[in-house]
């Protein structure tokens, strides 16, 4: 199926903004909300495991929703799965703005996660749409379909970094309450913008589509999906719970100043590397020099990075190792490494977002990315899982260790991946 053709592409290109501009909108809010919660319930006094409880419906619910988001947006189209993720979002940020302080722990862990769990599946939809609006509206010329998605996914990364600042921020200065209720006017406002200025150039759906396609039958398209489960699960099993709660140890002084910086400092790092992680993501294409590179030597590319990341968690597990606890060297040791870590995940995690629609076609393609990233989120959860049990268990060797062991599962799943027959399916985009 081929691309709109040249005079359409003024309209494609408007489309596209539309739909980057609310996916910024809606990944501050969850980059916010994530830090948001993590360091309010853990000044509460929740263990690492309990914190960790609090993510899992959310992880859950992207993994149900990205099964059926291909499903809903293949057949009530791209604009409604979007509309959708974001209006979910608004109700799920008033929701936890009634979270009562003098709940028992209990009643708070179990509210609260089912509010991310709705704040789960409203992400999960504004994902999918997103990711697959640039395989139907993508450019034509060499390199058009990884430009348009490393750009996408390179800008979102760097938004979300600044909602960990922002989320850290606003706890400091404003407390849980208001921070939630600021960003839910906000998104609606958003929302609202989007649903007057949206542009046409998106699929409305087609009312045939059964269910059962979701499941892919391509095989690279599988493999690439296991790969994406270990990956992100090797991220996930440092980032959700383990690294935050380290530096919250090393940084406060248990005074209410003294958590204060402790909240921006850590804001200011999981900014930093998620910033540094959507620049060299938009910068994959140029790095990896895709433009002029064949399909197939892309294909491999992905087997090799996986392994140079794992070289890193491993130094780093060896690091904590070696301290025996909360050095001040291992400290900046960690703070290097994680975002050497960062800049060789980010090329990891594009290479991925580029062959999935370069592997799908066009009439499958929101089911194949629906596919795909309910494996994403699958990686996700367990990483989350992982990232409580583990550091409260064996602290940062293990968990490290742990990502180490990931990453080379990814890089093993990449290696069986195989360049598509014939022309490239996104090459004449």
């Amino acid at each position: 199926m081929s691309r709109a053709a040249p005079a359409q592409r003024p309209q494609g290109l408007s489309a596209y903004i539309s739909v980057t501009a609310a996916y910024w909108a809606f990944m501050l809010t969850d980059g916010a909300l994530r830090m948001l919660v993590l360091l309010h319930f853990h000044t509460l006094g929740f263990s690492p495991v309990q914190l960790a409880y609090l993510f899992v419906l959310y992880e859950v619910a992207g993994m149900i929703t990205n099964l059926s988001a291909g499903w809903l947006a293949a057949r009530f189209g791209l604009t409604s799965t979007l509309y959708a993720g974001l209006g979910l979002q608004v109700l799920a940020l008033l929701a936890l703005a009634q979270l009562d302080p003098g709940w028992a722990i209990g009643l708070s862990v179990a509210y609260v996660m089912l509010v991310q769990g709705a704040s789960g599946v409203a992400k999960d939809l504004a994902k999918m749409s997103s990711k697959s609006a640039v395989k139907i509206l993508a450019p034509s010329g060499q390199g058009g379909l990884f430009r348009w998605v490393a750009i996408l996914t390179g800008s979102k990364n760097a938004v979300k970094g600044l909602g960990f600042l922002l989320g850290s921020a606003l706890l400091a200065t404003v407390g849980f309450t208001w921070a939630v209720l600021a960003m839910a006017a906000v998104l609606a406002a958003i929302l609202a913008a989007v649903l007057v200025a949206m542009p046409a150039g998106l699929p409305k759906g087609r009312k045939g589509t059964k269910f059962a396609e979701v499941f892919s039958k391509s095989a690279n398209v599988n493999r690439l999906s296991a790969a994406r489960v270990f990956l992100f699960g090797a991220r996930d099993v440092w980032f959700v719970v383990g690294i935050p709660i380290y530096f919250y140890a090393v940084l406060s002084d248990g005074t209410t100043e003294g958590n204060r910086a402790a909240f921006f400092l850590i804001g200011i790092f999981m900014a930093i590397w998620v910033i540094l992680y959507g620049a060299v993501q938009a910068s994959a294409p140029r790095i990896l020099r895709a433009a002029s590179r064949p399909e197939g030597a892309l294909v491999s590319a992905a087997r090799g990075w996986a392994w140079a990341l794992a070289v890193v968690p491993a130094g780093l597990a060896a690091a904590a190792l070696a301290a025996g606890g909360p050095q001040p060297w291992l400290t900046a040791t960690l703070v290097a490494g994680l975002l050497a870590f960062g800049a060789v995940f980010a090329v990891n995690s594009a290479l991925h977002s580029y062959l999935i629609l370069a592997f799908t076609r066009n009439e499958r393609v929101t089911m194949d990315v629906g596919f795909y990233y309910m494996a994403n989120a699958g990686g996700r959860l367990a990483g989350t899982v992982l990232s409580g049990l583990t550091y409260q268990l064996g602290g940062l060797a293990l968990m490290l260790a742990t990502a180490t062991v990931l990453v080379a599962l990814s890089a093993l799943a990449a290696g069986r991946l195989r360049p598509e027959p014939g022309p490239a399916p996104g090459a004449s985009a």
